[in-house]
């Protein structure tokens, strides 16, 4: 068995597929967290503070750390996009799947003409 057919086999088993969709999940999921903490959260927490160095005007705000939803919903937007990407990949995997296994074959056994000549037969010796 040569090295590429033993790594192609070794990539094709479901559990280090999963781990690696996990991974992957897990690190975009991680940025999308990283953002709401960032540019929602702790904004939020801190405009008590910034109330009280009276900025008015939203560059102000903005310029001293106000909440930037914009950061959070592209946040969002790319973790939409790579996990439809991990999608169609595993779709195109478990395709390939598919076509490596071959057909179930049909179980040996009498055909339908046998079949027929069969219950023919004992019908005869029922008369």
């Amino acid at each position: 068995m040569s090295i590429i057919s033993e790594f192609k086999e070794f990539a094709m088993k479901g559990n280090v597929v999963d781990l690696a969709v996990g991974v992957i999940i897990g690190a975009a999921f991680g940025k999308i967290v990283s953002s709401l903490i960032e540019n929602v959260i702790t904004p939020l927490i801190l405009k008590p503070a910034l109330d009280a160095a009276h900025l008015s005007t939203i560059e102000e705000l903005t310029a001293f750390g106000g909440v930037k939803y914009g950061l959070f919903i592209s946040a969002v937007i790319n973790f939409i996009i790579v996990a439809f990407v991990l999608f169609l990949i595993i779709k195109g995997i478990n395709n390939l799947k598919k076509k490596e296994e071959p057909a179930p074959t049909a179980p040996a056994g009498p055909t339908q003409e046998e079949l027929l000549i069969q219950i023919r037969d004992l019908l005869k010796n029922k008369q």
